[in-house]
């Protein structure tokens, strides 16, 4: 008998084998179509491989060849079903990063973002830095792996007290800074605290690491250091992630006292604070308090602040600070996650950070925000004077304003959406249940003040389509 005609039969056989097996059945091994068929293994491979292209069995290396769940016409769709027993449980929940209503139709009234608008971004200082940075000698050689060390003195200065270079670790942007400390600090299946509200994607980088976030209540100097001692004590916790300056989503400065509070009690537990500096550069004028870093002599602080918010969403650089073994710690997981941060990003950003230009822009910035934020408010209070502004922040880019009770904040979202404008859902800012319908209501991402004047009537509009019951 010919090779060819061994090979029909072999194929016959197995298609025919295959109408009596249900799908995910495996066939017999190699070494059985052998025997029974009395063909060479490669003859079986040949007869195997032409069954995968047809889409009637799917091999996995190291198991078998199985019938595929469904005959596909179309060799190239391919069969990725065994993946959901491979991965098991190991899914990552981007329920909170992700917009849960979509992406935004053109011309929706931006007032959901984390970011500022184009018009308040140093475009052309940032363009031109790092046009430089792309022609230094040395632009696309490899950077230490801590990250450069110039730029790691300007992130110290920044921070202020007694913190060094040696002491902070270049991150790309903000959000890695997260994740990094947390996969450091705390293991799979740890609890942290964290404020309530809080920064949702900082709720979903410690449930990506696999910790446990349990909330602790806030008030508006800010963190409650009565209930974290309790949280402390009832939970074990070793690691406290919180933002003292500018809270988001609150907008709350946390009192002098309250800090010394939050430190002594950490330390009495043994505990990491995790500090979120993200808006030391988005005050509206004012004095910004030290970071809790500066004054932290114990390695208590783990510290994180990015440019991303006050520049643009394009630098991707941020900063760790912190002494002792976590640093180490910290460095290490750094490494292994990607070596180094991109050189030439660093670079501009080192000279963005050195030119006065930084400081002038920081300055222009705060007056806009502050204006903007006023406007907003007295739009509010205008148009929608059911929402309750707890506070007018003195920094950051939202408000945070309370709903009637019984409204959905959800569908309220929806229903401006609808309207044209886009604002935030309370809901997804709190580790576990919701004590009160609230909207993130940005006012930075806007062109203008007409847009957010705008967006507080389309807001209004949205209020009036759920009815009296508040939801629609």
């Amino acid at each position: 008998m010919n090779n060819s005609s061994t090979s029909d039969e072999l194929l016959d056989g197995l298609r025919a084998l295959l109408t009596r097996l249900t799908p995910g059945e495996r066939l017999p091994t190699s070494r059985d179509l052998v025997k029974e068929y009395r063909v060479g293994p490669a003859t079986v491979a040949r007869a195997i491989a032409a069954l995968a292209a047809e889409g009637a069995v799917v091999t996995r290396p190291g198991s078998g060849t199985f019938k595929a769940a469904r005959n596909r016409i179309d060799a190239a769709e391919g069969d990725t079903d065994w993946q959901t027993v491979a991965l098991a449980d190991r899914a990552v929940d981007t329920s909170l990063i992700a917009d849960p209503l979509g992406p935004a139709p053109e011309g929706t009234i931006a007032m959901d973002g984390g970011y500022v608008h184009p018009s308040l971004q140093p475009t052309r200082a940032l363009s031109a830095a790092l046009a430089r940075a792309a022609r230094h000698p040395q632009a696309w050689d490899r950077a230490p792996a801590g990250g450069l060390p110039a730029l790691r003195t300007v992130f110290a200065r920044i921070v202020g007290g007694s913190v060094t270079a040696d002491d902070v670790l270049v991150t790309a942007g903000g959000q890695s800074a997260l994740s990094i400390a947390f996969r450091a600090i705390a293991g799979p299946g740890s609890p942290i605290l964290v404020e309530s509200p809080t920064y949702p994607l900082a709720l979903a980088a410690a449930r990506a690491a696999k910790l446990r976030p349990t909330p602790v209540p806030t008030d508006a100097d800010g963190l409650r250091p009565d209930m974290l001692a309790d949280a402390f004590a009832m939970t074990g916790a070793r690691v406290l992630y919180c933002q003292p300056t500018f809270q988001n989503p609150t907008g709350a400065v946390m009192s002098p006292e309250r800090r010394r509070q939050t430190l002594d009690i950490a330390r009495a537990a043994g505990a990491f604070v995790i500090e979120d500096d993200f808006a030391r550069h988005l005050g509206h004028g004012g004095p910004v308090p030290r970071p809790l870093v500066a004054d932290d002599a114990d390695g208590t602080v783990v510290h994180v602040t990015s440019l991303t918010k006050p520049a643009a969403p394009g630098l991707r650089i941020g900063a760790l600070a912190a002494r002792g073994p976590v640093m180490e710690r910290m460095r290490a997981v750094r490494l292994v996650d990607d070596f180094f941060i991109n050189r030439p990003l660093q670079e501009a950003a080192l000279e963005v950070l050195s030119s006065p230009s930084w400081d002038r822009h920081v300055r222009t910035l705060g007056a806009a925000l502050r204006e903007r934020c006023a406007a907003l408010a007295a739009a509010l209070a205008r148009e929608v004077p059911e929402a309750t502004l707890a506070r007018l922040p003195t920094g950051g880019l939202h408000l945070w304003v309370r709903l009637p009770s019984g409204v959905d904040d959800a569908a309220l979202a929806g229903a401006a959406r609808r309207r044209g404008v886009a604002v935030s859902a309370g809901g997804r800012y709190f580790a576990t249940e919701t004590p009160a319908p609230h909207l993130r209501i940005g006012f930075a991402a806007t062109a203008d003040l007409a847009e957010l004047a705008e967006g507080a009537r389309r807001l209004r509009a949205a209020l009036a389509e759920l009815g009296p019951n508040g939801r629609g």
